[in-house]
């Protein structure tokens, strides 16, 4: 152990972060990538198609295992969107399509630049943005942000521990499973046991390189389909 990792009482003790200065509040800009554009939610021009694609093909399923949702009428909808962005520590973005269509929203949470974590939550996906290159490029979009723009050390995702359709989408997006912390919350009068994952900086630079692998246009046959998977890099 290196001996800056114990203290004067011979107590091993966490390592020192050289030069480490607090990360950054995401900016409220566009992050533009091939196959979409993420981009801070404003509510006139958003907030409409975002319910409509939403609520596109789904009875419900698709709000599940979130603590809010579903929702039968836009007016709902938006006020939750409302209560949603004007919380502190969120930012919250629409997922839109190269000719604007919004497909999807996601945001930023627990905010907490003095320490250099953040999480990504409030993903909802509609049907046509599901299982698309869009779909993952969003996410890289997001955390390339979050690690090469504003220099946060963590990237957190949490999920419903049973919804592995969430637990497996971060696996495949590079995360690594940290644990489950049990009756964690109480939502819609049931209880919740919630998945933890993370991504830290010292596994960003490699993880880049395999996201800009597989989104490279080569990685595409000529309808759109994937040559490689993603999970194989």
């Amino acid at each position: 152990m290196d001996k800056t990792d114990v203290n004067a009482f011979g107590q091993p003790v966490g390592r020192i972060v050289d030069d480490w200065r607090a990360a950054r509040t995401p900016d409220a800009k566009s992050l533009v990538g091939a196959f979409c554009r993420v981009e801070p939610i404003d509510m006139a021009k958003h907030a409409r198609g975002l319910f409509e694609s939403l609520t596109q093909n789904n009875l419900g399923e698709g709000w599940t295992y979130l603590p809010y949702g579903p929702f039968e009428h836009f007016t709902d909808f938006s006020d939750w969107l409302l209560r949603t962005m004007a919380e502190p520590d969120i930012r919250v973005y629409a997922i839109l399509s190269p000719e604007a269509k919004v497909l999807g929203i996601a945001a930023y949470l627990r905010i907490n630049p003095m320490h250099g974590a953040i999480e990504v939550g409030h993903i909802h996906y509609s049907k046509p943005l599901q299982k698309t290159p869009a779909a993952t490029e969003a996410m890289y979009l997001m955390m390339k942000h979050v690690f090469d723009d504003q220099g946060y050390r963590r990237y957190e995702w949490k999920c419903h521990s049973l919804n592995e359709a969430s637990k497996n989408a971060a696996l495949r997006l590079g995360f690594k499973f940290e644990g489950i912390f049990r009756q964690c919350n109480v939502f819609k009068g049931r209880n919740r046991d919630t998945a933890w994952f993370s991504i830290i900086d010292g596994e960003w630079p490699d993880l880049k390189q395999k996201f800009l692998r597989w989104l490279d246009p080569s990685n595409f046959d000529a309808t759109g389909n994937q040559i490689r998977r993603l999970s194989e890099l």
